[in-house]
């Protein structure tokens, strides 16, 4: 069986999570050159090409069970330094995580927060769609997951989270625009053709809606039609919508309060937009695994609704 030793296991991810063989030695305090012996030698031993020496790097299929097991051996030397009172000569961990644009807004950054300092570990945020975030998962990219898929990836478990619930919203004035006869019932038609804010073009949410309005209405469902606005971050997507570019779906917790004051307009009170998100994370025996999901599910029960009853799917 191949041998793989821990400093090119190291030098393998350093690659991948800095992009370049450059920064990546600039980061490991060695030479580019030394680097890229490291990494040669580690594609001997596996006997395969294990990265694509593109800008950023990239794994190939191979690499990514390599960077996985690079991730693992960084997480086990970690929690036995710790274990072994090494304290600050103990290796520090960096955590990737892939989290939701709305999660990270509304409650993830308060559960790493509340992480105890003493774990010596750092965060590598990845911001991905949570219908698409586990492929990264796959990968060996990310150790954990706040993801809308509740099927455990290979190598992970799985736990639910709660329900992010979201509101369609449009500013006063673009409501007036077109949605006059708002009072006297929904208009899939007219839903359809208003100008749309949409995060990105993964984002099927608003689509979603639309398919809704039309079902409820008893209507075949037709193409997207209207016009669409990309704003690919959370605040700005709802101020977008607070400006009037467009009616979209903003968290509840955070439209809430200008739902109140009129700010926003409900377009259907009674139809929420009910997201289930689930917590994965590598099954590997790992304390500061342990201890950061435990925080995460403390910190997502205070905004996220209990799993039971849902809204639109």
């Amino acid at each position: 069986m191949s041998h793989f030793p821990s400093e090119q296991l190291l030098t393998f991810a350093t690659v991948l999570s800095e992009g370049t063989l450059d920064a990546a030695a600039r980061l490991l305090h060695i030479t580019p050159s030394a680097v890229s012996q490291r990494l040669k030698a580690l594609e001997q031993s596996a006997g395969r090409v294990l990265l694509q020496r593109s800008n950023p790097a990239k794994a190939t299929e191979a690499g990514e069970v390599v960077l996985r097991l690079a991730r693992q051996v960084a997480q086990l030397e970690a929690d036995a330094g710790r274990e072994l009172g090494l304290g600050a000569d103990a290796a520090q961990l960096a955590v990737p995580i892939v989290v939701n644009a709305d999660s990270l807004a509304v409650w993830f950054l308060k559960a790493l927060a509340q992480v105890p300092g003493d774990l010596n570990v750092t965060f590598d945020l990845h911001r991905d769609d949570e219908q698409h975030s586990t492929s990264l998962l796959r990968s060996g990219t990310v150790m954990a997951a706040v993801t809308a898929t509740p099927e455990p990836v290979q190598g992970c478990r799985v736990e639910s989270l709660g329900v992010m619930r979201y509101r369609a919203v449009a500013a006063p004035h673009f409501v007036e625009r077109w949605f006059a006869g708002l009072d006297k019932g929904f208009d899939g038609a007219t839903l359809n053709a208003a100008t749309t804010v949409d995060f990105d073009r993964k984002d099927t949410y608003q689509w979603a809606f639309v398919q809704w309005a039309f079902t409820a209405e008893g209507r075949p469902v037709p193409g997207r039609k209207g016009p669409r606005h990309y704003v690919p971050a959370s605040q700005d997507f709802g101020d977008a919508i607070r400006l009037g570019l467009g009616w979209g779906l903003i968290p509840e917790v955070q439209c809430g309060p200008d739902i109140a004051d009129g700010r926003l307009i409900e377009l259907a009170p009674d139809r929420p937009f009910d997201v289930q998100l689930y917590w994965q994370r590598w099954r590997t025996a790992s304390r500061v695994l342990d201890v950061l999901s435990e925080t995460v599910r403390d910190v997502s029960a205070r905004y996220l609704r209990r799993p039971g009853t849902v809204g639109t799917p």
